[in-house]
């Protein structure tokens, strides 16, 4: 079925899952009973924060933070599935009445970067990636983000017999690990399947205020491409160039011609994009032309058909330097995560439980993210929302915080409440209100 009509159906199901809405009295009554149990689990969420960020793993690696979430799940009397497209745990809680299905995600995976904050919990962890041993550390809050859908679920569950519908708490693994990343192979296996979901709910941290909310509808996030490009000249002595053809200079002008793409035949005031090279490996002594060249990067854009318009464009470019110079050039494109598309209609109907969790701490709207989430993955299947939690101490500038993925990234423990808040409220909002229909995007 295409994407518009699947999303059309979805639509349905979302304006017609509640045959009766709860009384809002009851409503406020449970989002009240939500924020007190929220401030209770305030300290095991930090202390499970603390633990996970202690004992970091990298993609594809998640066996002891699956392990503990599992336990917790199941602690909760939630029916609890574990290797679930890697190792992936979901827990689905039933409330006691008859509704929709939503789903939450968190992402449970560590990136390979040491850690340089001077904390009692920080990593040491050491591991193997991509043959090199490296620090690990949830330079990307991860470790946030899995302790607060824990906090979440023990929330929710506690209030199982006012609920209408379902729960699925989602814990995804190798988030970071594009282009294949751990939200396909979920989906594969069935996450958004069994129970049927009818709408998921992601949340992110990163530099802000803390405890601040930004949301946005319709493109958020970017696509991510990974390209290798190949140039292969021919070998020859240092001093004597014109005897063979230089594939290092070819390279040269091959990262010129790239960024061409984006300054002269994108247009840039409709789909940001940004092509970027990030290694190049060639030679090995200064008088010797080497016989090819290697490079990688990563695409990152807005649009689906100007995505597709780029990898030609690229190809085109490429293979013209090189002919040009005689030599010739391979590029192989993998392709990876979606455009992150916040579902509009799904947006709109949540907007007041965001403003009501953040009160004073305020809601932004977000720019463009060139960043990329396999959380993507999951709204080309169902409607979905992604926010994003500013979570930078209060000592510390936000505008010149180190940022995601930084080895000096810093978490500002007080904002994982609101986190909590915010997931088990639009929960309950999305459970218990009266649905509009949602339309497709």
């Amino acid at each position: 079925m295409p994407l518009r009509r699947r999303h059309a159906a979805l639509a349905l199901l979302l304006g017609a899952a509640l045959a009766t809405p709860a009384r809002a009295q009851d409503v406020a009554a449970l989002q009240r009973r939500a924020d007190d149990a929220a401030a209770a689990v305030e300290p095991r969420v930090i202390a499970w924060r603390r633990d996970i960020h202690r004992h970091p793993e990298l993609s594809g690696e998640e066996v002891r933070t699956a392990g503990v979430v599992a336990a917790h799940l199941r602690a909760l009397g939630l029916a609890v599935r574990t290797n679930v497209g890697g190792h992936g745990v979901v827990g689905v809680l039933r409330g006691a009445k008859p509704g929709p299905t939503v789903a939450l995600r968190a992402d449970m995976d560590a990136l390979p970067v040491t850690e340089v904050n001077d904390l009692p919990f920080r990593s040491t962890v050491r591991a193997t990636y991509r043959g090199q041993q490296v620090g690990v550390m949830h330079a990307c809050g991860h470790d946030t983000h899995v302790a607060m859908l824990m906090g979440a679920a023990e929330v929710l569950a506690g209030m199982k017999a006012s609920l209408a519908g379902t729960v699925v708490f989602v814990f995804q693994p190798a988030e970071e690990n594009p282009p294949e990343g751990g939200a396909k192979p979920m989906i594969a296996a069935g996450v958004l399947d069994d129970p049927k979901v009818d709408a998921i709910f992601g949340l992110h941290v990163g530099t802000g205020p803390s405890g601040a909310i930004s949301w946005r509808g319709g493109p958020v996030q970017a696509s991510q491409d990974n390209f290798e490009i190949v140039v292969k000249g021919r070998q020859a002595h240092g001093a004597l160039p014109w005897q063979g053809v230089d594939p290092i200079v070819v390279a040269s002008q091959v990262v010129l011609g790239l960024q061409t793409i984006v300054s002269r035949q994108v247009e840039i005031t409709r789909v940001p994009t940004v092509i970027t090279v990030g290694a190049i490996h060639g030679g090995v002594r200064t008088n010797i032309v080497p016989d090819s060249v290697t490079m990688i990067g990563t695409i990152r854009t807005f649009d689906e058909g100007e995505r597709t318009a780029i990898h030609e464009r690229m190809r085109r470019t490429v293979t013209g330097i090189a002919q040009s110079a005689g030599a010739t050039a391979e590029v192989k494109i993998d392709v990876g995560y979606p455009t992150t598309v916040n579902h509009e209609e799904l947006v709109r109907r949540m907007l007041p439980t965001l403003r009501r969790v953040a009160g004073a701490r305020g809601i932004a709207e977000s720019p463009l993210v060139m960043a990329s989430e396999d959380f993507s993955r999951f709204q080309e299947k169902v409607p979905g929302f992604f926010v994003y939690l500013g979570v930078t101490p209060p000592s510390i500038d936000w505008r010149t915080a180190p940022g995601n993925h930084s080895p000096g990234f810093m978490v500002d423990e007080s904002a994982l409440r609101i986190g909590v808040r915010t997931l088990s409220q639009l929960a309950i909002d999305y459970l218990m209100a009266a649905p509009a229909r949602v339309g497709v995007r």
